[in-house]
């Protein structure tokens, strides 16, 4: 088996690979479900419902991701993700039985939403602390990468087959997708006990929040990563509302045609996993995939027409997945057991909790400036917070800049390297 699947060898990891792939799909199905019936039943085509309801969706990661990790820290992650994972099944089957038995209301909706979000906040930290569990740690870089590939293949399946489902069933739809997230709960059932390489966990104890984020503050190479993360995802990472505003007021497209650019940015965010996968995880890769993301960035904002702007989306979502998926395997990989949860859960917050409290700025500068700027300003921001991330790391691990022969032409030198085991680079 390649190195880049090398997860795969472990059985645990195999189960819950395919629970993964199987449930985000079904994440994906309820989403595009839920916004067509809200759009198109309970309103008439009114956007701006469908913007609260996904609104309420990603509230309580903003509110309780902090007390998540700290619930990842306590409680063994396969009790924890078998309660989360039932949870969200269960909200699928009410949003189901509402809309077969036509009793659906816009405040139930919104209700379930908020549920939906509070249950996946709970979850996220669990379930990315839990990868650690199912392989060695020489393999978990590996595992977190074939997670990320798992859950943008879903990205592509989902939207799509949720079209088809919707056009054949219609509300039945949500029954599937509940039927869907069996596949997580079933998989941790068969999961061997003996092949699990159970973490430290921590008793119960007063200050636990304020003891992760002494320890984040206490380690630099943690806290760049959440720095740079913080921008990237606030300013950069808008796609979904910018493509849209190109492919309608800048190509003069139809307001579905957006849909498409999405499965080009996943094709491209696949490989930047996959790639991932093959490479131990380096703080100098996760500020050159945010640099390159920056420019690929800037390069959709000065398209010439569509099919280039659809194009420039593969290597867009492969610079946006190689950064992304090299900070979350360095963020596990760097962080002691005992802390990984709270840690994860951080890193949760500041990934999805940063994209809507700058989505109103970039659609402001839409509004405003253009399509075009709303783009560019995210596309600068993310080469001017790597370039300052880069530079500030530079300096303080004393590295320099050097030219090889060979492929990487480009490498870092010096005498504490960024790259170095986690207490050679931050001995406090």
């Amino acid at each position: 088996m390649s190195a880049t699947f090398a997860s795969l060898r472990y059985v645990n990891y195999r189960y819950w690979f395919a629970a993964t792939l199987i449930a985000s799909t079904g994440t994906w199905l309820q989403r595009v479900a839920q916004d067509w019936y809200v759009l198109t039943v309970l309103t008439d085509h009114d956007s701006s419902q469908v913007g609260i309801v996904t609104a309420l969706q990603f509230l309580p990661i903003i509110l309780f991701s902090a007390w998540a990790g700290v619930l990842a820290d306590r409680i063994p992650g396969r009790r924890l993700l078998q309660c989360t994972q039932t949870g969200i099944g269960v909200v699928s089957l009410i949003m189901g039985l509402v809309v077969l038995t036509g009793t659906g209301q816009l405040w139930h909706q919104y209700v379930l939403a908020f549920v939906s979000g509070t249950i996946s906040a709970m979850d996220t930290p669990a379930r990315q602390a839990f990868v650690g569990e199912l392989v060695p740690l020489d393999k978990m870089a590996n595992a977190v990468a074939l997670n990320s590939t798992a859950f943008h293949a879903a990205r592509l399946i989902g939207p799509a087959s949720a079209g088809l489902f919707i056009d054949w069933w219609g509300g039945p739809v949500f029954l599937i997708d509940a039927g869907m997230f069996a596949a997580p709960v079933i998989a941790l059932m068969l999961m061997r006990g003996d092949r699990l390489y159970p973490r430290t966990l921590v008793p119960r104890a007063r200050g636990q929040l304020r003891e992760a984020v002494a320890y984040v503050r206490r380690r630099t190479d943690i806290l760049i990563i959440l720095v740079l993360i913080a921008i990237v995802s606030a300013l950069g990472m808008n796609f979904q509302m910018t493509s849209a505003l190109m492919a309608t007021t800048v190509f003069g497209k139809t307001a579905g045609s957006f849909g498409i650019l999405s499965s080009f940015m996943a094709f491209g965010s696949i490989l930047g996993a996959t790639g991932a996968a093959r490479r131990i995880p380096r703080l100098r890769t996760i500020i050159l995939g945010a640099a390159f993301y920056g420019c690929a960035e800037i390069l959709l904002g000065l398209s010439p027409s569509y099919w280039w702007f659809a194009l420039l989306s593969i290597p867009t979502g492969f610079g946006m997945l190689t950064m992304n998926t090299s900070a979350n395997a360095l963020m596990q990989t760097r962080t002691d057991q005992e802390m990984r949860g709270r840690v994860m859960a951080m890193y949760s917050l500041v990934y999805l909790g940063a994209t809507p409290i700058g989505s109103p700025i970039i659609g402001r500068v839409g509004a405003v400036f253009g399509a075009r700027w709303a783009i560019l300003v995210g596309g600068i921001a993310s080469l001017g917070i790597a370039l300052i991330c880069g530079a500030w790391a530079m300096i303080h691990w004393k590295g320099r800049v050097v030219v090889r022969p060979s492929f990487p032409w480009v490498g870092v030198e010096g005498g504490s390297s960024v790259d170095a085991p986690r207490r050679s680079v931050d001995p406090s």
